[in-house]
Formats: structure tokens, C-alpha cells, sequence
């Protein structure tokens, strides 16, 4: 399993600590979610913050934007040498041409769904992206309760995939914890995105390596 902790729930008050820890541990990557306090109901951190993290951070950056008209902000994103650049699927009005200009830029194209976006709208582009991001609570907030239909999409996702030939992982953001990560891997996910579980723990690289095993 593909573990991306999120910096949202990190002490932002101690964040070099916090980014060391993740580079210490065995983390494949390192997830950072932007909200604009439009496309969602809270505003978390801009480029500022992100060009200190790309310093810092040894691991690959899993770049999530949840704001509006997100393809205004590739060059930026690709700035910072980030990896995925994850945009959600409302939030775009030519995904299909964002997913190129993404991949023009040199990073890999993620697409995000809102809980209540069925996963079948991706249809049309299940073979241009290197991965789709469920998201498993309502975006805007950490330490929210996981919504248990999700693990059925996960589930049509992954035929989804396997029937299309599409290389697509599946991650999966929202109320990952002890019960619900082995739920999401026996369903078919890929990467776990977790915030307060990881950030929130007395050891959180040994909860890294917990779920990387699973």
C-alpha cells in the first residue's frame, strides 16, 4: 500500500519537525491539500507555504486542489517539482484538457470526486489519468467521519479500471483509520491519504509502516 500523509493536520506551529518526521519515515509520499475557501468552506495554505515544504520535503508531493478553475495553477504546481497534480472533477470545465496540460508540464495527472460525484463520469477519461482520488468524507475539513458507501465506489472504480486497461491507481482521502484502511484495501485501493491518524499518533511512523502493510 501507497501511504501519503496529509499535511493539513500536521503542527503547523512546528512544520519543519513535522516534514522531517515524514522524511525519517517510511512515506512514499507526502500529501498537500489546497482549498481556496470557494470550491470548499475553508482555506488552508498557498504557494508561500508549498515552495517552503518543496524544500524541505524529500518525498514525492501529492499536490491536491481543491479551488476553482485549478488549471490556472500548473506552472506553479510543476514549480514546485510536485509529482501529482490532483484536481477535482467539478471543479473542471475541460478536464480532459487539463489532464494534458498536467502531463505537458511533466507531473502526473490525479482526478479527484466529491462523495457525491458517481464514479461513472469518469468514463471518458479513465485512460488519460495516473490516478483517481475518492474522496471518503466531504471535502474542507480534517477529522471527519467516514462515509461508508465509499468503499462500493472504490469497488466500481476498480472494475471500472480493470475493465477499461486503464493504469489508473486509486487513492482514497477521508477518515482513514485502523478499521476503515484495511476495508479500503481489501476493496481495491492503491494509496491512503491520512491526516489525524498519522499526525494525531504517539508514533506516527510506526502507524505509517502499519498501514504501508497492508
Amino acid at each position: 500500500m501507497i501511504v501519503s500523509p496529509s499535511l493539513l493536520a500536521a503542527d503547523f506551529g512546528n512544520l519543519e519537525r513535522e516534514i522531517g518526521m515524514i522524511n525519517r519515515s517510511h512515506a512514499d509520499w507526502l500529501h498537500l491539500d489546497v482549498m481556496d475557501g470557494v470550491f470548499v468552506p475553508n482555506i488552508s495554505f498557498g504557494f508561500p507555504v508549498l515552495e517552503a515544504v518543496a524544500r524541505l520535503c524529500q518525498k514525492p508531493l501529492d499536490v491536491h486542489l481543491m479551488i476553482e478553475r485549478p488549471e490556472k495553477f500548473v506552472n506553479e504546481v510543476a514549480k514546485l517539482g510536485a509529482m501529482m497534480m490532483n484536481v477535482h472533477y467539478e471543479a473542471c470545465v475541460h478536464l480532459n484538457r487539463t489532464i494534458h496540460v498536467i502531463h505537458d508540464a511533466g507531473m502526473k495527472a490525479g482526478v479527484t470526486l466529491n462523495p457525491s460525484t458517481p464514479v461513472c463520469l469518469l468514463e471518458d477519461v479513465i485512460r488519460d489519468v495516473d490516478m483517481v482520488l475518492l474522496m471518503t468524507v466531504n471535502p474542507g475539513f480534517g477529522g471527519q467521519k467516514f462515509i461508508e458507501h465509499s468503499l462500493d465506489k472504490v469497488r466500481q472504480l476498480r472494475q471500472m479500471i480493470e475493465r477499461t486497461g486503464s493504469k489508473a491507481l486509486i487513492e482514497v482521502d477521508g477518515g482513514v483509520n485502523a478499521k476503515t484502511a484495511p476495508q479500503l484495501a481489501e476493496a481495491g485501493v492503491d494509496v491512503l491519504v491520512a491526516g489525524s491518524y498519522v499526525f494525531g499518533a504517539e508514533q506516527p511512523e510506526q502507524v505509517i509502516d502499519q498501514l504501508r502493510a497492508l
